[in-house]
């Protein structure tokens, strides 16, 4: 490709709605532009990097033994009454009519779709394991788009979904699919962590997230880096960090502490670790039929902690939702307002769960039901009943892991979520088969999904300097580019240009000569910013002595090569990106 022939638009500013890197940095090197909130035009550099991501993928699924088809964007609403997530699914889930008032979705994801296909088309066992995938646009209509790619209205992703006879032959598809995304990651010359995961949503009962690891990632990732270990925080396991509980070795005691509602405040006054206080936090079940009052839920945590609310909204108790309490009820519960609450001489009668390192906790502080004032010395069994126990925090960077070695914590990108479904939309939707004895089973299912405009952007996160984008060779828009000086004035620059430029072409490598008509340091600076792993620069200078300037886009200074060495220099420096 030649760019006078193509093309490229960059920008010097980046839009002032551009928060993160990856939004500055597509929308500067023309490669997306906005046409709404959430809604870009994928530009031709930009669209280049989605087909290079969607290529890899495709491949790898192939591979892998998947099927393509083509879903639609738009899907009636049929469908998701059956499955019961046109309520479910919230706003998010945008709704439309079309002219003969008949409901539609525009379509986040495709269970309902792909399990109709299945019920359908799936007759017998001899037709299983089957998997289906597409690579389709997807919408979803998120409150506050942001993020340019990283947070849209309007995306293109991959979904995939398998069928299967029976439990143990869907898990060995969900492995199958697994290792199939880990070839696709290691492919895309992304630092990524495949990390346990909550099923949230979507449902079923095992899951996998694909993090892209950057500073700007939305997600912690809780890992060992001395083992195979890795969790989203949501589902991480939070160790008891008291391993026996000391007999009490202080009085109970009333203290004041005024003007102290939060934990650190306390801790400041009394003298005292963070880490001696417990912090308490109220919660409401409603009853799902709206017969009797709400029942009250206070759960303790050490002052340091905090609460995480994927593994509270599983406790027992908890199935149907939770609630923070309001003020009411926690007036009515405790006699006191928020900020000096705790589980001792509570006004009514209130379900106490400690998390695990609290409930090992002896002589600690908690409020005392009365404002400006908390409990010291505070001990289970002599002071108050022995709690019901459970994991409620989210881990910290430095908390044992209990098979050995610590953990750490860094930020993540989701890019990619596997998940065991089961029988969660097949047995909703009555996608049944026949068996080797003739009767009906119902299907199992998993589903598998990549966001390939949201890799695109985590790749920029992930890759990038002062001066622009560092793409990985393998979804760069080009690989290399050749650079020549003074092109239009020199017969020379342009036949060496023009020379290398087929030979690079005639080895595979998808190569641009940039024989626009612009000074030399406009020229690198665009390149620099659309970030192309190899630059190779050509001009009279040089060729005098012969040689060219070869440079990948991480080196500070180029190297220069024969003119005669320069396609097997370059080849080789792209083979060792």
């Amino acid at each position: 490709m030649h760019a006078s022939k193509y093309h490229i638009n960059t920008l010097k500013e980046a839009p002032a709605e551009a928060e993160v890197k990856s939004h500055q940095l597509m929308t500067r090197a023309g490669m997306i532009r906005k046409a709404a909130g959430g809604i870009y035009t994928y530009m031709p550099l930009g669209l280049k990097v989605l087909r290079k991501i969607e290529g890899i993928v495709r491949e790898e699924m192939n591979r892998a033994g998947a099927i393509e088809l083509l879903m639609p964007v738009v899907q009636p609403a049929e469908l998701w009454m059956e499955s019961g997530r046109w309520e479910q699914y919230g706003a998010e889930l945008l709704r439309i009519k079309d002219r003969h008032q008949r409901d539609f979705v525009l379509q986040p994801t495709s269970e309902e779709v792909i399990t109709d296909i299945a019920r359908n088309e799936i007759h017998s066992w001899r037709q299983l394991p089957l998997n289906f995938y597409h690579i389709q646009t997807k919408f979803r209509d998120e409150r506050r788009p942001r993020f340019g790619l990283m947070r849209g209205r309007e995306f293109t992703m991959k979904d995939a979904y398998s069928f299967d006879r029976d439990e143990a032959s869907a898990q060995a598809s969900y492995d199958a699919m697994f290792q199939a995304y880990m070839r696709i990651f290691e492919r895309l010359g992304l630092e990524f962590r495949a990390v346990a995961a909550d099923t949230g949503s979507i449902g079923g009962s095992r899951s996998h997230e694909f993090q892209v690891i950057a500073d700007t990632g939305e997600d912690l990732v809780v890992y060992n880096p001395a083992s195979q270990y890795a969790a989203n925080i949501e589902l991480a396991e939070a160790p008891c960090l008291i391993a026996e509980r000391a007999a009490p070795a202080q009085a109970l005691t009333k203290t004041a502490t005024p003007d102290a509602p939060k934990c650190e405040l306390v801790a400041e006054q009394l003298g005292l670790p963070l880490a001696r206080t417990v912090k308490s936090i109220v919660l409401a079940t409603d009853d799902p039929e709206g017969k009797q009052q709400a029942r009250i839920w206070l759960l303790l945590l050490r002052g340091d902690h905090e609460l995480n609310e994927v593994k509270t909204g599983k406790l027992p108790g908890f199935e149907n939702g939770y609630r923070f309490a309001t003020e009411a009820e926690i007036l009515e519960t405790f006699g006191c307002v928020p900020g000096y609450l705790g589980p001792v001489d509570t006004a009514k009668p209130v379900s106490v769960i400690a998390d695990l390192t609290v409930a090992h906790m002896s002589d600690f502080v908690c409020g005392a039901n009365e404002e400006g004032y908390h409990y010291t010395g505070v001990n289970w069994g002599r002071d108050l009943p022995e709690p019901a126990k459970a994991d409620l925090r989210n881990v910290v960077s430095g908390d044992p892991d209990p098979q050995g070695g610590v953990l750490a914590i860094q930020r993540g990108i989701e890019v990619g979520h596997v998940f065991f479904l089961g029988d969660k939309y097949s047995k909703a939707l009555n996608a049944t088969f026949l068996e080797t004895d003739g009767k009906p089973a119902v299907l199992q299912m998993g589903c598998y999904g990549i966001g390939i405009s949201r890799i695109a952007a985590a790749a920029i996160e992930q890759n990038h300097d002062d001066k622009g984008i560092i793409w990985p060779r393998a979804i760069a828009p080009f690989e290399a580019v050749i650079c020549p000086m003074n092109l239009h004035k020199s017969e020379t620059v342009r036949n060496v240009a023009e020379k290398l430029y087929q030979e690079l072409q005639a080895s595979g490598v998808d190569v641009m000569l940039d024989d626009r008509d612009i000074r030399p340091g406009i020229m690198f600076a665009d390149w620099e910013l659309i970030g192309a792993p190899l630059r190779i620069t050509i001009g009279d200078r040089g060729l005098k002595d012969g040689i060219v300037e070869i440079q990948t886009r991480r080196q500070a200074a180029a190297d220069k090569i024969p003119v005669e060495q320069a396609l097997e220099f370059s080849l080789q420096q792209l083979k060792s990106l």
